[in-house]
């Protein structure tokens, strides 16, 4: 509810995932979207990702043409699925791009938290821009004063494994029929199987 409510004030929350800490803030906020890039000193032609709690709640968001039961298959999970977008979504989020990623963590803490709040979270790992990923909340201290609320869920996965650091794997399912793997991220091998073997997508170059 803490979190929830610094969020719906605008704020930038530090939030464990299934693979890296993350900030996140109300995608549907411009300047809150704004406060993430500057935190991050991030380059603005970089997209941010969509938080979910539910598979249901990305038809809201997207437009989805692949079966539901492949989102199912890969969400929640370590998975950034990269759609179209639709008219709901904010237009000062990624306005250079016609497409947005979406994550649905396989997290119980960010789930509920996405729930509790109006519309999607906007979400980028836990560091300053080029710097490595952070699996404890001590690795990002230097963001901390300017987050609203940051939340301590203990280490993520084995901090000694540069693997544990990949982030989420990035496909592209935009393209009827296809996948492009735009970041190898921590699941590679298990998405592409099932992109493949089960519903048969053919991969396109990146």
């Amino acid at each position: 509810a803490a979190a929830a409510g610094a969020l719906q004030a605008g704020g930038l929350v530090a939030v464990p995932t299934d693979t890296v800490y993350g900030v996140a803030c109300l995608a549907q906020d411009s300047g809150a979207v704004r406060s993430i890039y500057s935190l991050k000193g991030r380059n603005g032609g970089k997209p941010l990702a969509i938080c979910l709690g539910d598979v249901e709640r990305l038809y809201r968001y997207c437009h989805v043409n692949v079966p539901d039961e492949l989102l199912r298959d890969l969400l929640p999970g370590p998975v950034t699925l990269v759609l179209k977008r639709s008219e709901e979504l904010n237009k000062d989020l990624n306005p250079f791009t016609s497409l947005v990623g979406v994550r649905i963590p396989n997290h119980p803490f960010i789930r509920e938290l996405a729930r509790a709040c109006p519309g999607p979270l906007a979400l980028t790992s836990a560091n300053i821009s080029c710097q490595a990923s952070t699996l404890t909340v001590s690795e990002f201290q230097d963001l901390w004063p300017q987050l609203s609320l940051i939340i301590d869920g203990g280490p993520i996965g084995d901090v000694q494994s540069p693997e544990c650091r990949l982030g989420s794997t990035v496909v592209d399912l935009s393209v009827s029929g296809k996948f492009t793997i735009i970041r190898p991220g921590c699941a590679l091998a298990s998405t592409v199987e099932i992109l493949r073997q089960k519903y048969g997508l053919i991969p396109e170059s990146s």
